[in-house]
C-alpha cells in the first residue's frame, strides 16, 4: 500500500535538505511515538550517510517493534524551472515490516518556501493496513512536527 502526504514548509529548500539529512532531525520529529536504538553501527553519525543501519525500532519508546534496516539514498535533479529538487529516499525493511519504503522529497514552493513531501510504500503481509493506518497518523504528525520545527528555525535539533 502506499500513502503520499505533503505539506508547506517555512524556510528554504536548502534549509530543509540540510536538516533533514541529520539523525537529529528524524529523532525530534518522531519523538515520542517512535524511537530508534542504533544497532549497526551501534551509533548513529551526525547526518546520514548513502548505506544501511540496523536499528531497533520502539513504539511510544515502550513497545518492541523489532529490528528494521534504515536504508539510505540520496538524490538532486531539478524541475522544470532549474531549481534544485532533493530527495532522500529509505528503502527499509524490517522484523514485521517486510518493505517500507520511504521518499523524502523537498522543493521548491511559492514566497521562498519549501513543499515537503512524504511517500511511502508498505508491505509487511496481513499487518499492511494496519500498518499503512497508522502510517497515516505518524507522517501527519511527523510533518506537524516539521513545520514547527522550521518556523522554529531548527534550534531543537542544532549542537549544543
Amino acid at each position: 500500500m502506499q500513502l503520499t502526504i505533503a505539506t508547506i514548509v517555512a524556510c528554504t529548500p536548502a534549509e530543509a535538505w540540510h536538516a533533514v539529512q541529520s539523525v537529529r532531525l528524524l529523532q525530534h520529529i518522531t519523538a515520542p511515538l517512535i524511537r530508534f536504538q542504533p544497532l549497526d553501527p551501534p551509533t548513529f553519525p551526525i547526518t546520514w550517510a548513502d548505506r544501511a543501519y540496523k536499528v531497533r525500532m520502539w513504539m511510544f519508546g515502550l513497545l518492541p517493534m523489532g529490528t528494521h534496516w534504515i536504508v539510505i539514498s540520496r538524490a538532486q535533479h531539478t524541475d522544470a524551472h532549474g531549481a534544485p529538487v532533493y530527495e532522500l529516499l529509505d528503502d527499509g525493511h524490517g522484523t514485521l515490516i517486510k518493505q517500507w519504503q520511504h521518499r523524502i522529497t523537498i522543493a521548491p514552493a511559492p514566497k521562498g518556501e519549501t513543499l515537503y513531501s512524504d511517500q511511502v510504500v508498505i508491505e509487511a503481509g496481513w499487518l499492511t493496513l494496519p500498518v499503512w493506518l497508522y502510517a497515516q497518523l505518524f507522517y501527519r504528525y511527523r510533518q506537524m512536527r516539521w513545520r514547527r520545527l522550521a518556523r522554529r528555525r531548527f534550534r531543537a535539533i542544532q549542537s549544543p
